[in-house]
C-alpha cells in the first residue's frame, strides 16, 4: 500500500464532520492494508507512531528544506522502516543530529507535498487527537465486519489499538480471536472512567441502593501489577512509573498474593495525614513519600475479575490490600451516603465516588455506573487555543479556549476563561503552549488538542456563540491535568448534561 492512500483517508476525515463518512474513509484504507501494514496504518490514522516519540522537535522538522516528489512512490513499509531508523537515532551525541537530518531529508524528499505535510504533522505530534480513538475502533470493526463491542473490549484489555486491529483484520475467525484477548498480568489495561454526577440525590436515585460511596482522592491514578516478586506500576496514561515509586513496590510485594492487578490512587500527605494538593502528589513521584490506596482488583492469583461485579472485585481486593482500601460505605441509606460525602470533604478529599455494586470493569469507558460527586461542577476539557493578555497580563498567554470531545472525533469549543489563573499559571502557559502550537495570529496561539485542564463552573447555558450549543457559566481554572490524555476529557454530551439554563 502506498502512503498516499493513508494520507488521502486522513484528508477525507479532516474534510467532513459526518461521523459515518469519517468511519467509512478509515475503514476503507484499513481493509485495503496488507497484514504487515495494518499496525502502522492504524497507528498513523490515530495520530501515533509505533515507535513512540522520536525526539524530533519542530525546530529540526522546520529546518529540513527539500523539493517534494512529483508522484507518490513511498509505501507504508518504506515509511515504517524510515521511522524505525529515526527512532534509533533518538538522543544526542556526536553526529546524531546530522544523521537524523539526513534521514529526514531522504524521507521527506521521497514524499509528495501532501505526504510531506502528513509526515511532518505525524512526527511533530500534530495528528494526535484523543477523540479520534473512538472513530478508529468503529473503523476497525467496519473493516473487519465484526461488532464494535468486540473490538472495543479487546482494545481496552490489550491497551494497544494497532495490535487489536491486526487481530480483527487478519484472523480467520476475528470475533473468536478478539474474544480470546484477555487481561495479561504485567500488561497494563486502560482504566475505567467515571461520569460527573449532578448531585448525590440524583445519582443514588439513578443507581439504586446497591452502591458503594467512596472517598474521591485528589491523587495520581495508579495501576499495579504483581507476579511473584516482580511489581510494576503504571500511571493512568499507561506510562510506567515503577522506578519512581519504590515505596509502593515494597508495599505490594508484601501483600499475601502471588499475582494481582490493582487499580487505585497514590497521593502525598501532610504530617497530620491530610492529603496535599494534586500538584504535590504529581511532584512527589520519585520522592519516596507517596501513600497508595486501592479501590479495585482486576485479577487475583490466576483469575481475571474484570467481568465480575464490583462487589466481588472489592471482596477480592480487601483480602489482598488490607487497610489500603479507599474509605467508603456499602449500601448506605441516603443519610449515611450524605454523611460519607461530608466525611470525605472533611478529610480534605476532592469529593466522592458512587459506584454500582453490580458493575463490571469497563476498561477505558466513561459510563454511568461510576459517578463522581463534587461540591462544585468540574469538567476536564482540552485547551484549543490561548489569547495573549492585555493590561497587567500583557506579554503572557492568558485567556484559554476550551473544548469538549465531540461525536465526530473532533473537539467542540464550549467557552473561554482566564479566571483562576495565578502568575505561576500564566508563566507556565506562556512557556508550555508554544510546544503544542499549530498556528497563530496577532492575538491567539492555536494548539494541538492535547493539554487537559480541570475547570470549575457554576453550570452551563444555551448559546449560539459556540458550535456545541452551550456555553460555560463562570468558568475558572482549577489545575492542569498532566496525568490525563485528551481522550479522557469530558464530552460535549457531558457538558450538555449539566442542564442548560
Amino acid at each position: 500500500m502506498l502512503l498516499a492512500a493513508v494520507v488521502d483517508a486522513s484528508s477525507q476525515v479532516a474534510a467532513t464532520r459526518s461521523r459515518k463518512a469519517k468511519t467509512a474513509a478509515l475503514a476503507a484504507v484499513l481493509a485495503a492494508a496488507g497484514p504487515d501494514e495494518v499496525r502502522p496504518v492504524t497507528a498513523w490514522l490515530a495520530g501515533d507512531m509505533l515507535q513512540g516519540r522520536t525526539g524530533i522537535g519542530w525546530r529540526t522538522l522546520s529546518s529540513v528544506q527539500v523539493e517534494p516528489a512529483q508522484m507518490p512512490t513511498l509505501s507504508v513499509t518504506d515509511v515504517e522502516a524510515a521511522l524505525d531508523r529515526l527512532a534509533a537515532l533518538a538522543g544526542s551525541g556526536t553526529g546524531v543530529g546530522a544523521r537524523r537530518t539526513a534521514e529526514l531529508e531522504a524521507l521527506l524528499g521521497a514524499a509528495t507535498a501532501d505526504e510531506g505535510r502528513f509526515l511532518v504533522r505525524l512526527l511533530g505530534g500534530e495528528l494526535r487527537q484523543g477523540a479520534l480513538e473512538g472513530l478508529m475502533i468503529e473503523a476497525v470493526a467496519t473493516a473487519a465486519e465484526v461488532p464494535g463491542d468486540a473490538v472495543r473490549r479487546a482494545f481496552m484489555l490489550s491497551g494497544q489499538l494497532p495490535t487489536t486491529a491486526v487481530v480483527a483484520l487478519t484472523s480467520d475467525d476475528p470475533v473468536a480471536a478478539l474474544g480470546a484477548t484477555g487481561l495479561e498480568v504485567m500488561r497494563p489495561l486502560r482504566p475505567m472512567l467515571a461520569s460527573p454526577g449532578d448531585s448525590l440525590e440524583e445519582t443514588l436515585a439513578g443507581l439504586g441502593p446497591d452502591v458503594v460511596v467512596e472517598h474521591k482522592l485528589d491523587g495520581a491514578r495508579i495501576q499495579v501489577h504483581r507476579r511473584g516478586d516482580e511489581v510494576r506500576v503504571w500511571s493512568r496514561t499507561l506510562h510506567e512509573i515503577t522506578e519512581a515509586v519504590p515505596e509502593i513496590v515494597a508495599l505490594v510485594r508484601e501483600m499475601p498474593v502471588e499475582t494481582v492487578v490493582l487499580d487505585g490512587e497514590t497521593l502525598a500527605v501532610s504530617e497530620d495525614g491530610r492529603p496535599r494538593p494534586f500538584q504535590d502528589s504529581m511532584k512527589g513521584l520519585g520522592s519516596g513519600a507517596m501513600r497508595p490506596w486501592f479501590f479495585d482488583c482486576l485479577h487475583r492469583d490466576g483469575v481475571d475479575l474484570v467481568d465480575e461485579p464490583l462487589e466481588t472485585r472489592r471482596r477480592e481486593m480487601a483480602a489482598v490490600v488490607g487497610d489500603r482500601v479507599i474509605p467508603g460505605v456499602v449500601r448506605p441509606s441516603p443519610a449515611e451516603a450524605a454523611a460519607e460525602v461530608e466525611a470525605a470533604l472533611a478529610a480534605g478529599q476532592e469529593g466522592s465516588m458512587v459506584k454500582a455494586l453490580d458493575s463490571a470493569y469497563t476498561a477505558g469507558r466513561r459510563g454511568k455506573s461510576w459517578q463522581k460527586i463534587k461540591p462544585a461542577h468540574t469538567l476536564d476539557l482540552v485547551v484549543l487555543a490561548c489569547e495573549w493578555g492585555s493590561g497587567r497580563r500583557r506579554g503572557w498567554l492568558s485567556n484559554i479556549h476550551l473544548g469538549a470531545g465531540g461525536s465526530d472525533g473532533e473537539f467542540v469549543m464550549v467557552g473561554k476563561t482566564f479566571k483562576g489563573m495565578t502568575d505561576e499559571t500564566l508563566r507556565w502557559q506562556t512557556e508550555t503552549f508554544p510546544r503544542y502550537e499549530t498556528a497563530r495570529d496577532a492575538h491567539t496561539v492555536y494548539l494541538r488538542p492535547e493539554v487537559v485542564v480541570e475547570i470549575e463552573l457554576d453550570g452551563v447555558q444555551t448559546s449560539t456563540r459556540y458550535p456545541g450549543g452551550v456555553a460555560l457559566r463562570f468558568a475558572r481554572v482549577v489545575r492542569y491535568r498532566d496525568d490525563k490524555p485528551a481522550s479522557e476529557a469530558d464530552t460535549i454530551d457531558a457538558v450538555r448534561g449539566l442542564r442548560p439554563t
